[in-house]
């Protein structure tokens, strides 16, 4: 399925524009990008809180499908603040891996530029952040009441030849991810703990973008020089 999203960009469009490949370690980078493009301070709030619901909700569902290869060229954002991703050829924790180690190092992408635009870095928790949490459980609680409808789903599609989705085991991954079996309140602190972890390893997210970066470039200069 192909959608064109009007006033829409990469994130790594967002960080090379202004450094180069550094710009995947520059916290403030996406905030300032934000804030150029909403010409008052009501349209940026607004634009804040379409990026904090729009986030919360892609954190959820990337970790719920278990859709990998989350990087810098595979989300993008509206200059009003939607942020979307694109191209989900991994999916159901189908990873890629190097030399039988795995590339994701996160449960999501939830990393210290998106923690920024939210008024957040390092431990603290601004109320948007805090907003952004609340919204997180209120989608994994709500996708949990669903879990039998999701099974069905997928178990339709086995059929399909979808590489990443060939047996009952795949399936299996949704089951793992919504905690089924556990109670409502272990569901709400697993997922705080997932954003925990994401908030601790935003760093090596960035070196894995910053390569994505480099690499980019790299390819660039080699196709024009042929």
């Amino acid at each position: 399925m192909i959608e064109i999203v009007k006033d829409a960009t990469t994130i790594a469009n967002i960080q090379q524009s202004v450094v180069g490949s550094t710009g995947a370690f520059k916290d403030e980078i996406l905030y300032q990008w934000l804030r150029d493009k909403c010409l008052s301070e009501d349209k940026f709030q607004q634009a804040v809180e379409k990026f904090l619901f729009s986030c919360g909700g892609y954190c959820v569902a990337t970790y719920v499908l278990g859709i990998g290869d989350r990087h810098n060229d595979n989300i993008m954002i509206t200059e009003s603040g939607n942020l979307f991703h694109i191209d989900f050829g991994h999916i159901l924790g189908n990873y890629k891996s190097f030399m039988g180690i795995s590339k994701e190092w996160v449960p999501f992408v939830l990393t210290p530029d998106f923690l920024y635009v939210m008024g957040t870095s390092g431990k603290k928790s601004s109320p948007n952040f805090l907003k952004f949490q609340d919204v997180c459980v209120k989608a994994y609680l709500t996708l949990r009441h669903h879990t039998n409808l999701l099974i069905i789903l997928f178990s339709m599609m086995l059929m399909t030849g979808m590489p990443q989705l060939t047996s009952k085991e795949d399936i299996e991954y949704i089951r793992e991810a919504l905690t089924v079996g556990r109670s409502e309140d272990e569901a709400q602190r697993h997922l705080l703990d997932q954003i925990e972890i994401c908030r601790e390893k935003g760093w090596m997210v960035q070196i894995n973008w910053f390569v994505h970066l480099v690499l980019g470039i790299k390819q660039g200069v080699e196709k024009r020089s042929t």
